[in-house]
Protein backbone atom coordinates (compact mmCIF):
# COMPACT_ATOMS: atom_id res chain seq x y z
CA UNK A 1 0.00 0.00 0.00
CA UNK A 2 1.07 3.42 -0.63
CA UNK A 3 0.82 6.15 1.65
CA UNK A 4 0.23 9.11 -1.25
CA UNK A 5 -1.48 12.38 0.49
CA UNK A 6 -4.56 12.73 -1.44
CA UNK A 7 -3.81 15.90 -3.60
CA UNK A 8 -6.02 19.18 -3.16
CA UNK A 9 -6.73 21.17 -6.05
CA UNK A 10 -6.57 24.86 -5.12
CA UNK A 11 -7.52 27.67 -6.99
CA UNK A 12 -7.64 31.23 -6.34
CA UNK A 13 -11.51 31.93 -5.82
CA UNK A 14 -11.32 29.26 -3.13
CA UNK A 15 -8.90 32.00 -0.95
CA UNK A 16 -9.60 35.01 0.55
CA UNK A 17 -11.55 37.86 -1.65
CA UNK A 18 -8.40 40.39 -0.80
CA UNK A 19 -6.25 37.79 -3.38
CA UNK A 20 -8.89 38.64 -5.85
CA UNK A 21 -7.82 42.18 -5.71
CA UNK A 22 -4.33 42.24 -5.28
CA UNK A 23 -4.34 40.09 -8.87
CA UNK A 24 -5.48 43.25 -10.87
CA UNK A 25 -3.09 45.59 -11.90
CA UNK A 26 -1.99 48.54 -9.62
CA UNK A 27 -2.57 51.99 -11.08
CA UNK A 28 0.39 55.00 -9.69
CA UNK A 29 -0.28 56.48 -6.57
CA UNK A 30 -0.23 59.95 -6.87
CA UNK A 31 0.12 62.70 -3.84
CA UNK A 32 -2.53 64.11 -2.59
CA UNK A 33 -3.90 65.62 1.09
CA UNK A 34 -7.97 65.70 1.62
CA UNK A 35 -9.96 65.43 4.57
CA UNK A 36 -11.85 62.66 4.53
CA UNK A 37 -13.84 60.14 7.14
CA UNK A 38 -13.67 56.19 7.54
CA UNK A 39 -17.04 54.43 8.24
CA UNK A 40 -17.59 51.43 9.58
CA UNK A 41 -20.44 49.31 12.00
CA UNK A 42 -18.36 47.96 15.36
CA UNK A 43 -18.86 44.95 17.13
CA UNK A 44 -21.78 44.29 14.78
CA UNK A 45 -23.87 47.09 15.10
CA UNK A 46 -26.31 48.65 13.44
CA UNK A 47 -25.41 52.19 13.37
CA UNK A 48 -21.76 53.46 11.29
CA UNK A 49 -19.33 54.58 13.30
CA UNK A 50 -16.64 57.19 11.81
CA UNK A 51 -13.43 58.24 12.42
CA UNK A 52 -11.78 61.38 11.05
CA UNK A 53 -8.38 60.73 8.43
CA UNK A 54 -7.04 62.32 6.01
CA UNK A 55 -6.02 60.89 2.25
CA UNK A 56 -2.33 61.49 1.57
CA UNK A 57 -1.64 59.23 -1.73
CA UNK A 58 -4.37 58.21 -4.20
CA UNK A 59 -4.94 55.55 -7.25
CA UNK A 60 -7.54 54.83 -9.15
CA UNK A 61 -7.79 51.37 -7.13
CA UNK A 62 -6.36 52.06 -4.04
CA UNK A 63 -5.39 54.83 -0.91
CA UNK A 64 -2.83 55.44 1.63
CA UNK A 65 -4.99 57.02 4.77
CA UNK A 66 -3.51 58.78 7.48
CA UNK A 67 -5.68 58.85 10.96
CA UNK A 68 -4.85 60.64 14.21
CA UNK A 69 -5.03 57.72 16.51
CA UNK A 70 -5.05 54.07 16.54
CA UNK A 71 -8.79 52.52 16.81
CA UNK A 72 -9.55 48.87 15.97
CA UNK A 73 -10.62 49.01 12.40
CA UNK A 74 -12.01 46.79 10.59
CA UNK A 75 -11.63 44.63 7.61
CA UNK A 76 -14.23 46.64 5.26
CA UNK A 77 -14.94 49.81 5.94
CA UNK A 78 -16.40 52.84 4.10
CA UNK A 79 -14.34 55.74 2.88
CA UNK A 80 -16.37 58.77 2.81
CA UNK A 81 -14.77 61.78 0.80
CA UNK A 82 -17.63 65.02 1.92
CA UNK A 83 -15.49 68.34 0.14
CA UNK A 84 -15.59 66.08 -3.37
CA UNK A 85 -19.03 65.03 -2.81
CA UNK A 86 -17.74 61.06 -3.09
CA UNK A 87 -20.01 59.48 -0.33
CA UNK A 88 -19.05 55.79 0.36
CA UNK A 89 -16.44 53.97 -1.45
CA UNK A 90 -16.38 50.34 -0.09
CA UNK A 91 -12.51 49.78 0.96
CA UNK A 92 -10.67 46.31 1.99
CA UNK A 93 -7.97 47.11 4.52
CA UNK A 94 -4.95 45.77 3.30
CA UNK A 95 -2.35 46.85 5.58
CA UNK A 96 -1.84 49.11 8.89
CA UNK A 97 1.68 50.49 9.55
CA UNK A 98 2.70 51.27 12.85
CA UNK A 99 3.25 54.98 12.09
CA UNK A 100 -0.81 55.46 11.78
CA UNK A 101 -0.91 54.92 8.33
CA UNK A 102 -3.34 52.63 6.63
CA UNK A 103 -3.21 51.23 3.26
CA UNK A 104 -6.79 50.26 1.39
CA UNK A 105 -7.70 49.06 -1.31
CA UNK A 106 -10.97 50.18 -3.39
CA UNK A 107 -13.92 47.37 -4.19
CA UNK A 108 -14.47 49.21 -7.41
CA UNK A 109 -11.96 51.46 -9.70
CA UNK A 110 -12.54 55.32 -9.07
CA UNK A 111 -13.48 56.94 -12.24
CA UNK A 112 -11.34 59.63 -13.65
CA UNK A 113 -14.06 62.23 -13.07
CA UNK A 114 -13.88 61.09 -9.53
CA UNK A 115 -10.42 61.61 -9.32
CA UNK A 116 -10.17 64.34 -10.68
CA UNK A 117 -12.74 65.92 -8.34
CA UNK A 118 -10.89 64.94 -5.50
CA UNK A 119 -7.45 66.37 -6.75
CA UNK A 120 -9.24 69.66 -6.91
CA UNK A 121 -10.49 70.03 -3.62
CA UNK A 122 -6.76 68.74 -2.49
CA UNK A 123 -4.57 70.97 -0.43
CA UNK A 124 -1.48 69.49 -1.87
CA UNK A 125 0.53 71.67 -4.06
CA UNK A 126 1.12 69.76 -6.94
CA UNK A 127 -2.98 69.87 -7.70
CA UNK A 128 -3.47 73.92 -7.28
CA UNK A 129 -4.17 74.34 -10.90
CA UNK A 130 -6.63 71.83 -11.74
CA UNK A 131 -9.83 72.94 -12.52
CA UNK A 132 -13.60 71.20 -11.78
CA UNK A 133 -15.19 70.41 -15.62
CA UNK A 134 -18.46 71.06 -15.06
CA UNK A 135 -19.68 70.01 -18.78
CA UNK A 136 -18.85 66.18 -18.44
Amino acid sequence: MSSAAPVINRHFLNKEESFMYDREANFPMEDTRNEARIEFTEKGMQHLSSRRCEIIKLSRSSALIGILTQFQLPQNFYLDIPSARIPLIGCLLRRVHANNIIEARFLRLLSERDLNRIFVYSTNPNHRNRTLDIYR
